[in-house]
């Protein structure tokens, strides 16, 4: 099983690695705090100091088309806000 599945880069993501070491992961529904903090470490060979996750359940989705109605739905997923320790930084573009 893998946890981490992607990182997060966005504009707001970067500004904060940038200013706060902060770094965002779209990691497994099913990882708990502690199993995302290792497998930080073990990928990146940094100090992890905090770990904070939130849930974002799936949407159903309704748009009026030509066609009719056409419903669908979004996939949920969970996202991970890693705080690392002073003095540690992850570079997403070289690292292979």
């Amino acid at each position: 099983m893998s946890i981490l599945i992607k990182p997060i880069i966005t504009e707001k993501a970067t500004a904060e690695s940038e200013l706060f070491s902060r770094y965002g992961f779209i990691v497994d529904k099913k990882a708990n705090k502690l199993q995302i903090k290792k497998a930080i470490e073990d990928a990146y060979n940094v100090a992890v100091e905090d770990v904070r996750t939130m849930n974002y359940p799936f949407e159903r989705k309704t748009k009026y088309t030509k066609k009719g109605v056409v419903t669908g739905k979004t996939g949920g997923f969970k996202k991970a806000i890693i705080q690392l320790a002073e003095g540690n930084s992850i570079d997403f573009y070289n690292k292979l």
